[in-house]
């Protein structure tokens, strides 16, 4: 089969980091985590105590920062971070973060570099329409914040973490006020992406209306 790229993005909480993995095996893709990137950056700036508001420190750390996906998982050289990226404390400061231009040119850069051969399945929040402008699908996966609330409470329950129902959903959409409003890639939907709004679906029935639409685009790519 032809294989093409597909681009992945949407809000907070919509499923994207699941969906994606599970299309990626489906597809026997490449699977390309990118929000775990600036939430790894965001660790060590919570770690390191580094001012947020500091572009240039921020950007000059990250230069150096050996950023690794691999099996599922996200890496800082060889230490997995992949429980310490999932926290309540990353997900209050990531937006803050991932704002800034140097650190998002930077790891755009590290983005395109991976998908340079094709074959995969990156998600994010830019991907669309910044990262991948040429892919062949590109989907917009959304929910409503309630719904997106109740999945990452999911999240805190298997690590073992507490948390308040309303105030995730609070924090979900501060997030996506923050995302969709700032100045350098703000998360927005491609015009050419295909809109899924997969509230009250079940994780198989939104990769069944997905994989419909890898199959015409696969098949355009042919002919």
């Amino acid at each position: 089969m032809n294989e093409i790229s597909i681009a992945i993005d949407g809000p907070a909480g919509a499923g994207k980091s699941t969906i994606a993995r599970e299309l990626a095996d489906r597809l026997d893709y490449i699977y390309i985590d990118t929000g775990s990137m600036y939430r790894a950056i965001t660790l060590v700036v919570l770690e390191e105590n580094i001012d947020s508001t500091n572009s240039e420190k921020i950007a000059e750390r990250l230069s150096s920062l050996d950023i690794v996906l691999s099996e599922r998982k996200t890496f800082i050289g060889n230490r997995d971070i992949s429980s310490e990226i999932r926290t309540p404390e990353v997900d209050a400061l990531v937006s803050v973060v991932c704002a800034h231009d140097a650190v998002r040119i930077e790891m755009v850069n590290r983005q395109r570099e991976m998908a340079k051969k094709g074959g995969v399945v990156m998600e994010g929040r830019d991907i669309g329409s910044v990262v991948l402008p040429r892919a062949d699908l590109k989907i917009f996966l959304t929910a409503s914040p309630r719904t997106r609330a109740i999945r990452r409470a999911g999240q805190l329950d298997r690590a073992g973490i507490d948390y308040n129902l309303n105030e995730l959903e609070k924090k979900i959409e501060k997030r996506d006020r923050l995302d969709s409003t700032r100045a350098n890639s703000p998360l927005i939907r491609a015009d050419d992406a295909v809109e899924i709004d997969n509230t009250g679906e079940t994780l198989d029935e939104t990769l069944e209306r997905i994989l419909k639409f890898v199959s015409e685009r696969t098949e355009e790519k042919i002919f």
